[in-house]
């Protein structure tokens, strides 16, 4: 087997750190790349010529040999844990792809093994309508997408559909601005793209975003190399992905700063108020917030603090009605020493804690009146006495509030001090409950479903077109905070990749249909809801109805997979992750030819 032509494949992904090993009829080792060498841990001299069961004895190979099945040409992938010569750990995904001759026979087999490590280098040239390396570039869990000289994108990986929300098809032939944000890192990114096409120098290893199908600002890390003809003219570029979601989350929760790119919304009622909030924020005044619960209160004074000249200073927050009444006066501003028995000691207050940064004063509504009167001097003077202190103590503090109860109406019923009212009510802000933005329900499923399932180490999550329509036809009377909540819940139950409607909580299907009952599934129709096992209480419908509707999603599915793959039977049975026998006999149920 002449496999010369392979040679500038094993260098291209040698520079990904992509591990490739070519192997002939007879099971032995033809070529390998520096990177498997590294990866396996053995010498190149006890690889090469080696029988490749003996090389992958502590890497489970594939049910079937890649290439003994003449005349298939699947290509094959299993993620695997393994321990190298070293007795170190690698976590990889494995590909596997038959390699053939001008005949279409069955030569050999290419062994793909990408370790889930953080990329060192990138290629620096790659033919990039090579068909068949297009193929291999598909199976990757990197996101990948090429361009030509113009700018128009050539090719758009499965993994950069995962990361970014857009369908390829959609974006083939657009500028690769398209998928770059308008502003701020995205806008640098698309800069760096630019220069590289332009200079044909390689940037590696550059954080920034890229902006989703539903204009959700996604981080990556993000490499973009200029492609080379034959002749060493610039002939397009590629840009390689890695969805930095889980690392921004963690950093996020450490540092606890927030920015503008956490206001998700496209609707004209959030639009005004993310507009109003950037120029609020960089001032010092006095904010109140008013929305009911689960609108996103907290998240909202936390951005103001972290875009405001005090970012670097404290944020502290008060629930006023988590405090019991009696202790509120001495945790808002402390006490003195023998203040009260036990008082051993001078104990400074949430407002001390506070001085030169910012103070949330979450629920304000539930502030008992006595204490109200002590709030409004601190907002009119900065200054305050200790419990048991004769000596003022002087703070420099910006005060948000919140409440979920209508201050204006608290002051009607006399329950809420007129004049603190219109201390606090400096700047106010009104966040709409979910039910008033319906419009921006796919961009805030399609955000919490990002960042719960990267928590949940469940990356390729997707959601059915049922279940998708139960959630944006349910009412949200927890607004935020219950849609986050719901899809929790489904990635919790949903074992496969797709959350089903029956993944999502009883009482939403409860609420579509009425009232409801157990339903005993058979085999096939638990393979259809990812695997579940169990009987399933399910809205009150006939069983035939409920099975109709089973059937009908799966066939859906099956035929948006065949026509994916071109009616391949080998990649769509990879695909949907079930043997080509279950595939085919399914094909007949529902009559696919």
């Amino acid at each position: 087997m002449d496999l010369t032509c392979y040679h500038q494949w094993l260098k291209i992904l040698d520079h990904l750190n992509i591990a490739v090993l070519l192997i002939d009829s007879q099971r032995r080792v033809q070529k390998v790349n520096a990177s498997a060498v590294n990866l396996i841990g053995l010498g190149l001299h006890e690889i090469e010529n080696q029988d490749c069961q003996e090389i992958f004895c502590g890497i489970p190979c594939f049910s079937v040999c890649p290439f003994q099945e003449n005349g298939e040409t699947d290509i094959r992938d299993m993620d695997i844990e393994f321990l190298d010569e070293a007795n170190e750990k690698h976590r990889v995904t494995r590909v596997g792809a038959p390699l053939l001759d001008n005949d279409g026979i069955v030569r050999g087999c290419m062994t793909i093994l990408q370790d889930h490590s953080p990329y060192s280098d990138l290629l620096n040239r790659i033919h990039y309508e090579e068909q068949s390396l297009k193929i291999i570039l598909d199976s990757l869990n990197i996101g990948i997408f090429t361009v030509n000289r113009s700018g128009l994108m050539t090719f758009f990986n499965r993994a950069a559909e995962k990361i970014s929300g857009f369908n390829r098809m959609k974006l083939l032939g657009r500028k690769y601005t398209t998928i770059f944000g308008e502003t701020g890192d995205g806008e640098k990114s698309e800069n760096t793209f630019r220069f590289a096409l332009e200079s044909g120098t390689t940037a590696t290893a550059l954080k920034g975003t890229l902006s989703s199908s539903e204009g959700e600002k996604i981080p990556v890390n993000a490499d973009y190399i200029p492609l080379l003809n034959d002749h060493g003219k610039i002939i397009g570029g590629l840009a390689a992905l890695q969805d930095m979601t889980l690392a921004y989350q963690l950093d996020q929760v450490i540092s606890d700063k927030y920015s503008f790119h956490h206001m998700i919304g496209r609707a004209p009622v959030m639009q005004r108020i993310f507009e109003l909030v950037r120029v609020v924020a960089r001032t010092e005044a006095t904010i109140l917030i008013e929305g009911a619960t689960g609108t996103g209160k907290d998240l909202l004074a936390k951005i103001i603090h972290s875009e405001s000249r005090r970012a670097n200073r404290p944020f502290v927050k008060i629930n006023c009605a988590a405090i019991p009444e009696n202790l509120l006066e001495s945790e808002f501003f402390g006490y003195a020493k023998g203040a009260f028995t036990g008082a051993d000691r001078d104990k400074p207050g949430r407002f001390c804690e506070a001085h030169t940064g910012t103070i949330f004063l979450d629920e304000i509504g539930d502030l008992p009146l006595s204490l109200q009167a002590k709030l409004l001097r601190v907002l009119e003077d900065m200054e305050f006495y200790p419990l048991g202190s004769r000596k003022t103590k002087k703070v420099d503090v910006r005060i948000i509030s919140a409440t979920n109860r209508g201050l204006e109406q608290l002051v009607e019923k006399k329950l809420f001090r007129e004049d603190l009212y219109y201390r606090l009510n400096v700047m106010r802000i009104d966040l709409p409950p979910l039910v008033e933005r319906k419009a921006d329900l796919p961009l805030l499923i399609r955000h919490i479903l990002r960042k719960l399932s990267a928590t949940m180490d469940k990356p390729h999550i997707e959601i059915c077109e049922e279940a998708m329509r139960v959630l944006l036809n349910y009412s949200y009377p927890g607004n935020i905070r219950e849609l986050e909540n719901i899809i929790e819940h489904a990635l919790i139950i949903c074992q496969g990749d797709v959350i089903n409607s029956l993944h999502l909580p009883i009482y939403l299907l409860e609420q579509r249909h009425g009232k409801r009952h157990k339903v005993c599934l058979d085999d096939d129709e638990k393979e259809t809801l990812n695997g579940t096992d169990g009987d399933w209480e399910i809205e009150n419908t006939p069983l035939e109805g409920i099975r109709k509707n089973i059937g009908n999603n799966e066939k859906k599915r099956i035929l948006a997979i065949l026509e994916e793959h071109d009616w391949h039977r080998g990649r769509t049975a990879t695909s949907l992750k079930m043997d080509r026998s279950t595939l085919w006999r399914k094909m007949k149920k529902y009559g696919l030819q």
